[in-house]
């Protein structure tokens, strides 16, 4: 694992997530690949976690990555949901809304 103060967030493509470790945890958002788009399904942040920001963080980082691959995303998860609505420098990215 990596330290807890590396926040990056790496493509686990076997499992069809991105994934964030913070010391012995992972928080983690499951994806779809489809065609031009990534439907982000579901966002998981271990309760030690929670209130620390590392959902947001998480969100982030896996939007930027997708960004970076020219990517649109179609968030069916709530927390990006309402993450992308606090964020509209995002909204750019998104379909299926």
């Amino acid at each position: 694992m990596r330290p807890a103060g590396d926040r990056s967030v790496e493509d686990n493509a076997a499992e069809g997530r991105f994934e964030m470790a913070v010391g012995d945890a992972l928080a983690f958002i499951a994806y779809r690949r489809e065609g031009g788009s990534v439907a982000l399904l579901h966002t998981e942040v271990p309760e030690t976690l929670e209130g620390q920001g590392i959902g947001s963080a998480l969100v982030r980082g896996t939007l930027d990555r997708l960004r970076a691959e020219g990517k649109n995303v179609v968030p069916l998860c709530s927390f990006v949901v309402r993450f992308v609505e606090r964020h509209p420098e995002y909204g750019d990215m998104i379909v299926g809304r």
